[in-house]
Parts: structure tokens; sequence; C-alpha cells
């Protein structure tokens, strides 16, 4: 379902990382959290596609589906 998304026990403690680095998922999360775009996270990882960007985009997504909410300190669910 995902082919370049991966997850190795051997490479970031088995986070789901695009295939053949060691940048994770959550990684690429942040980075566009912090307010990086497609472009910039292109420019700075030259070794990525936009393919694998996309990929790991919906791999978020969809794992996210089968999370609970749990609120953080201070919110309400």
């Amino acid at each position: 379902m995902y082919a370049r998304i991966v997850v190795d026990q051997e490479i970031l403690g088995g986070k789901p990382i695009v295939k053949g680095t060691r940048i994770s998922v959550e990684f690429l999360l942040e980075l566009f959290a912090s307010g990086a775009t497609r472009e910039d996270v292109l420019m700075a990882y030259p070794h990525l596609t936009a393919d694998d960007i996309e990929e790991a985009l919906r791999y978020a997504a969809e794992a996210l589906k089968c999370d609970h909410v749990i609120p953080l300190a201070g919110q309400r669910a």
C-alpha cells in the first residue's frame, strides 16, 4: 500500500521513514507544522521527491484514523 514509507526496527527505532533515507514521517510533519512548504522541504532534502512527501502525508493521515485522542495538558477533548 505504501511503497515509499517503510518501517525498519534498525532505523530510528522502527519509526516510519521514507524508503532509502533516515527521514521519518514524524520529522516531515514537524517541518510542515513549523511552516515549511513542500518546496522548502524539497530544496532542503533534494533526495526526496514530491511523491515521497505525498505518501508520507497519506500515511500519517491513515495512521491517525486509528488513534484515540488524548487531550494535551490544559485542553479539553
